[in-house]
């Protein structure tokens, strides 16, 4: 009996060694698979990445009332990569660096870096990293998180401000999902805000504890329907930017004719004050129609940013937008008023021979509170391609101030693009 005791047990120990050793086995096949399978898949995540370069060297003259001229010459250099997908996962390192040409005193840089007693031309020297995230996408919904280029809508109060040298970039997770037919819904928390002025100013970055909702449906006749919700904290380096912002638009656009067709956008939103911003409320609105017919289109449109009323600081703010796109290229007007700002403007433009697309804008400005005449301006701006590469653009603003706005300046552009 003990004998047959002792064999069972050998058997046993012999079986479950056994086992063992195959799941043993399997594991590193399994490994091996694995490994395998990821070398096999490098490659094309590599290969199948795209590269971008972006060079654009610009001379910008500028010159306000009361300071002398500027004369910047810079050039801005963007190197990224982006990887392909693996397993839904993408990821993109790009650097940016912008350097001056010639005598850094021939401008004002921000925070009083050259050129004293000059005109500020907000291309400060720098290199830093413009973009760093990893990414994941499935089930139409893709997380995005690290330094990214983010642009929403219009860009009127999330932007990149992609005509400054030094662009725009948010740190922040982004969380977005398109699982609905036509409709877009995005959420995003920001703590880093990288700013123009680059990291050696105090005021080039800001730590924040902000979000973002936005919403947008295209399935709508005629048109896109997008509400959101801007809710930005800056305490410690911006206070008075703090915000909370409810807004809503409807924007598209219809043809009429084979060769025509017409534009148009509408939109509200009601800010309030949030962290440590002193109190207040204000109110925007925004109303534009344009048409387009063959080489040639026009418009016009009327902007109010409201007032702060007797608090101190400024109107309704949009402190994260594309702030040059809007109220005039001179930028006069890239902080609001306490007393509000009114925007009445039109535009006519054409498409000249030689495939060169030719602009013109117009802005009158008034108070929200008062009806003070602020000043109007003058902008053009005509641009050139060549091939898919290669591209000239020349600008010209000129803002002619009253006893109640900003200062009388006017600026022009001269700037080549290389992109690949």
């Amino acid at each position: 009996m003990a004998r047959k005791i002792v064999t069972m047990t050998l058997l046993l120990v012999v079986s479950v060694l056994t086992s063992i050793g195959q799941e043993s086995t399997d594991e590193v096949e399994n490994a091996e698979f694995q490994i395998k399978d990821l070398r096999d898949n490098i490659p094309e995540f590599i290969k199948g990445g795209k590269l971008n370069l972006n060079i654009r060297p610009r001379y910008e003259f500028a010159d306000m009332d009361g300071l002398d001229a500027s004369n910047a010459f810079t050039v801005r250099t963007a190197l990224g990569f982006e990887t392909a997908p693996l397993y839904g996962f993408r990821a993109k390192v790009e650097m940016e660096d912008v350097t001056v040409l010639g005598n850094e005193d021939n401008y004002a840089q921000p925070g009083g870096l050259s050129g004293p007693g000059k005109t500020v031309v907000a291309d400060p020297e720098g290199t830093e990293l413009n973009q760093g995230w990893l990414a994941y996408r499935n089930w139409d919904t893709e997380l995005m998180v690290g330094r990214q280029n983010l642009v929403l809508d219009n860009s009127r109060f999330i932007g990149n401000v992609a005509w400054r040298q030094n662009h725009q970039t948010l740190d922040a997770v982004t969380f977005k999902n398109q699982s609905i037919e036509d409709l877009t819904l995005l959420y995003g928390y920001i703590w880093n805000v990288n700013r123009i002025f680059g990291e050696d100013l105090a005021f080039g970055d800001w730590e924040s504890e902000s979000h973002m909702f936005n919403i947008s449906y295209k399935g709508c006749p005629w048109g896109t329907l997008g509400v959101y919700a801007y809710l930005l904290d800056f305490d410690t380096d911006a206070p008075l930017a703090s915000v909370n912002t409810f807004g809503a638009y409807y924007s598209g656009s219809h043809s009429i004719t084979d060769d025509g067709s017409v534009q148009y956008r509408a939109e509200y939103a009601r800010q309030t004050d949030t962290g440590k911003n002193t109190d207040f409320d204000a109110d925007y609105y925004l109303a534009e129609l344009g048409a387009t017919y063959d080489r040639f289109n026009g418009g016009v449109g009327y902007e109010i940013l409201g007032s702060r009323g007797g608090a101190g600081g400024p109107g309704f703010s949009t402190p994260l937008a594309t702030l040059h796109k809007f109220n005039g290229w001179a930028d006069a007007f890239l902080g609001t008023p306490a007393i509000g700002l009114h925007d009445l403007y039109v535009w006519a433009g054409a498409e000249i021979p030689k495939n060169i697309p030719l602009k013109f804008v117009y802005h009158q400005y008034t108070s929200d509170t008062g009806s003070m005449d602020l000043g109007e301006e003058y902008d053009i701006v005509a641009s050139r391609k060549f091939g898919e590469h290669w591209g000239i653009l020349g600008k010209y603003a000129y803002f002619d101030g009253q006893q109640d706005g900003p200062a009388d300046r006017h600026k022009f552009w001269l700037q080549g693009t290389f992109d690949y």
